[in-house]
Parts: structure tokens; sequence; C-alpha cells
């Protein structure tokens, strides 16, 4: 059998979609699996050992307000290279109308993506030969699982997901130069940026909460950020005077090398979160326009800083917001979030309550 997956972004989104991959693949150990992904988002998966075969695609010419026609033009383009396999079965994590279109033009015979209710466009369901209801609400990572499960017919897990990410020599390196700035094994990882700024914690906030763990901790702090997020990693420098917090520009590989490693990782709802969720690392999420039940980890130890006490969060989803107060928190609570998840708290001096 050979399985076209389609999921072609966001980082977080793929991160999401890695467990129901390791469940399609534990149960098909002979099947070929191909995955349709946006070239800017490709990284996180290449040299994945559960994929035969990695379509890097660029949609832009997909995107809302083109005409009809400039759209199919697009969309056959970017499926000219898939069109060299013959796949038995499509099935679209995405829930777009492009991500429903590839599917359907890449000529899989049965193609499965999620019942109206699930989808984030709700015409996508045009492109299916076969829809899959997921109860609501449910955690996205439960949410691909179920789609897998009809899909395929397979057994899925609940707990103990698997997020296979593949990296190598260069990015144990590239994580261990930046570590070595730092003096010292024992960091946390802090992360300012976020997709929408709605999202976004006061990056001021990330140095006082720096300096905070240095001194009642004695852990540095290493703020990763990506190219474009430079401006937020040096408010936050700026704010901090201890000394104790380096700035970096990983790779994802690389960030996800310094996850594996740091005592604790302090962020919101960003691509890199769930690449720390994915790493294992013990992680605090300050959350507000979006919901941790839906895309915070599902590991029960970690902790969620967000404002409960606040009606205006119910189903928000703002991309901007003149009354912008869900994201607020101040440096104590969230360090009270850090202090309460951070494993191994009798070497810093913390007795267990």
């Amino acid at each position: 059998m050979h399985i076209l997956i389609v999921k072609l972004g966001s980082i977080g989104d793929i991160i999401h979609t890695l467990p129901a991959l390791a469940a399609i693949r534990g149960q098909n150990l002979d099947a070929e699996i191909s995955w349709v992904v946006e070239e800017r988002s490709a990284e996180i998966l290449r040299g994945n050992p559960l994929i035969d075969h990695l379509i890097e695609v660029d949609t832009r010419s997909l995107r809302d307000g083109n005409v009809i026609e400039e759209i199919l033009l697009g969309a056959s383009k970017q499926v000219a290279g898939l069109r060299k396999f013959k796949f038995d079965v499509a099935i679209d994590f995405q829930g777009l109308i492009k991500s429903g279109l590839i599917s359907r033009l890449a000529g899989a015979k049965t193609r499965y993506g999620f019942s109206k209710a699930g989808l984030r466009e709700g015409a996508a369901r045009v492109f299916y030969t076969d829809t899959v209801d997921v109860p609501s609400p449910i955690h996205v990572i439960r949410k691909n699982l179920a789609l897998a499960r009809g899909s395929l017919n397979i057994a899925v897990p609940d707990v103990g997901f698997e997020f296979l990410i593949s990296t190598a020599d260069e990015h144990v390196g590239e994580a261990e130069a930046i570590i070595n700035k730092t003096g010292s094994d024992t960091f946390a990882l802090l992360n300012p940026a976020g997709g929408w700024v709605t999202k976004l914690w006061h990056a001021e906030k990330f140095g006082l909460l720096a300096d905070k763990l240095w001194e009642q901790l004695g852990l540095s702090s290493i703020i990763a950020t990506g190219p474009n997020e430079t401006e937020l990693a040096e408010q936050a420098e700026a704010h901090s005077l201890s000394g104790k917090l380096i700035i970096a520009q990983p790779s994802l590989k690389g960030f996800y090398e310094l996850a594996k490693r740091a005592r604790i990782y302090i962020g919101g709802d960003t691509g890199p979160t769930h690449i720390a969720i994915a790493a294992g690392a013990p992680v605090v999420g300050l959350f507000g326009p979006t919901e941790w039940w839906r895309n915070g980890s599902t590991n029960p130890d970690d902790i969620c800083v967000e404002r409960t006490d606040i009606g205006c969060r119910v189903d928000c989803h703002r991309r901007t917001c003149s009354n912008w107060i869900c994201m607020d928190s101040d440096v104590d609570t969230v360090f009270a979030a850090v202090v309460k998840r951070l494993p191994g708290r009798a070497a810093f001096g913390i007795a267990d309550n």
C-alpha cells in the first residue's frame, strides 16, 4: 500500500501530526509512505526514517484571492512530482481547500479527510471520497490520530505519543556551541516569539524572568528565536541585568537538540514550543487567545500559565485585539509555575510540598 500524508505546515501542525505518522508506520511496516509539505516547513521532516518520500511544495500560488483558473494551474504544477507515485490512500490532516485539492490531484484512489465539523475550511470536503468524524473538544494530536484510525482501521495510542525528529551530528554540535556560551549545562530555554501578536508575552518580561531564574535558581537562560524575531530577543536582553542571558538563532533541529538538554522551557503557542514538547523538555506554556487543551502539551506534568479570570478568551483566536489582557500575566506568576514544574527541585534548594 502507498499512503500519502498531506500536512503542509506550519511547524506546530507538523509536530502535532508526527504521532499519527508513527502509528501509521507502526502498523503498516511494508507500506510506502509519502508526506507532502511546504518547503518552508520541511526541515523538521527531512531525514525522518518513517517517511519513504518527502515531497516539498510551495503553495503560494494557491492563496486566497487567485481566480480559480490560477489556483488549478498552480495546484497542477505542485502535484506534478506526486504523479510519479500511485497512491492507494491519501489522508488530508490539514483540512484546507488547497490541501484537499492536492490530495485529489495527486491521484489517490481513496482520499480521507475530517468531516465538516472538523475542517478548517468546510469546502475541502468536496475533494474527499470518505470522511471521518472526530469528537469535540479534542486535542489536535488526538484529532489527527482519530483521522489515522478512521482512515486505515488501525489502533492508535491515547498517551505516550511518539514524536520522531531525525537530527545529525551538526545539530548536536550546534546546540553544544550555544550551551557552551552560557558556561553551564544547567539552563532554561526561553522563546518570546509567536505567529500572532496576540500570542506574545511581553518580551521585556522574559528578560526579567531570566534574572529571577538566575538569582533564585542559578539557571542561566538562552533566548532562542528565528531570524525575523531578533527584535524580540533584543528587547528581552535589554531588560536583563544579571548577565546570565544569551540570545541565539538555532536551526529548527538545533533548537530541538537544545530543548532536549534544557532544564525547563518557557514559551507561548508557537512552533518552537511544540518542538520543545516533542523533545520531552519540561514545559511552562504561556497561552492567551488559543487553548492549552487543544494546542498545548499532553504531558500532565507540564503547566500552562493563562488568564482564567476573564470571559473574552472563549472561542477567541483573535490575531489582533483592542482588549489584549489575556497575555499580561506577571513575572512572579510565571516564575512560580517554573518552580512547580522544575524536575529535580531538591538540587535547586526547593522542597517538595
